[in-house]
């Protein structure tokens, strides 16, 4: 995919730096201690250390945090696509003006509407605060771990994210909580399997519309995109960890079913036809 240079989204929360790692040459708060401590021992400000500190990083963290904002730098232009999509299909498809949403950042863990992001979450869409919270670690677990590589597997995720807004500036979102008291834990995750679907297929939207406005899809990047949907798939991950499928348990729908919804919604390009509600065949 074709993302360096372009514009990035304005609405991104960048809280990495919380954690206390080093960005962009600033220093981290275990370093200010030291520098603290030192001069109340001392006497004396450590000015040497101070102008060597952001040199004297060990090589290989230094290529982290480079890796590091290299996706943070895609993932808001990815983000910006997808604000450029949806105002478009709002404005045309449905009359009516798409709310931007946040993109949130982070390292480890932080607070969201939701309750608190940790990464052992992987990204999520947060209704209330109407943020998409993302640790960039995911993004490496996802070829180390799960195989699915590529620039395009990174971007299909963060579309899949912006779909849920999607669904729940229309109102989707509400009308599938509102069940969750009136229905068995069975049943309620059938929901949810039809609530992720959706959200695949209009990721297929995105990548339909973002190719037609910006020409931006390289050969393979929609492979990309449906090797990682096969990757996330119920069936898939419970076989892995658990060595046995549970269907009832399933939140996210099977392999087969999100890269066929992904490739539903790229091939039509219309918010109209992804109706994962109303229909028998999964």
């Amino acid at each position: 995919m074709r993302w360096k240079g372009r514009q990035t989204s304005s609405n991104v929360e960048d809280r990495r730096s919380s954690s206390g790692r080093v960005v962009g040459g600033t220093i981290g708060i275990g370093t200010i201690l030291f520098f603290i401590a030192y001069t109340l021992l001392t006497g004396e400000a450590p000015t040497e250390m101070l102008q060597q500190a952001p040199q004297q990083m060990p090589q290989t963290q230094q290529t982290s945090l480079r890796a590091d904002d290299q996706l943070a730098e895609f993932s808001k232009v990815i983000f910006k696509d997808t604000e450029d999509v949806w105002s478009k299909l709002f404005a045309e498809q449905l009359n009516a003006r798409y709310r931007y949403p946040k993109l949130v950042l982070y390292s480890g863990s932080t607070p969201a509407a939701c309750g608190m992001a940790s990464s052992a979450m992987g990204p999520f869409y947060c209704p209330a605060d109407e943020k998409v919270y993302i640790d960039l670690q995911f993004f490496k677990d996802l070829k180390r771990n799960f195989g699915a590589s590529g620039d395009f597997a990174m971007a299909y995720i963060i579309a899949h994210e912006v779909g849920h807004h999607v669904q729940n500036q229309l109102g989707i979102t509400g009308q599938v909580q509102s069940q969750r008291r009136r229905l068995s834990k069975k049943d309620y995750n059938k929901l949810l399997v039809r609530l992720e679907l959706q959200a695949d297929y209009l990721a297929g939207v995105w990548a339909h519309h973002i190719e037609k406005m910006k020409h931006v899809l390289d050969k393979g990047d929609i492979e990309e995109a449906i090797n990682a949907a096969n990757s996330v798939g119920d069936d898939r991950l419970q076989k892995r960890h658990q060595g046995y499928v549970v269907p009832d348990a399933f939140t996210h729908g099977t392999s087969e079913q999100r890269m066929r919804w992904f490739l539903k919604g790229f091939k039509s390009g219309k918010i109209s036809e992804g109706n994962t509600f109303n229909t028998r065949n999964l």
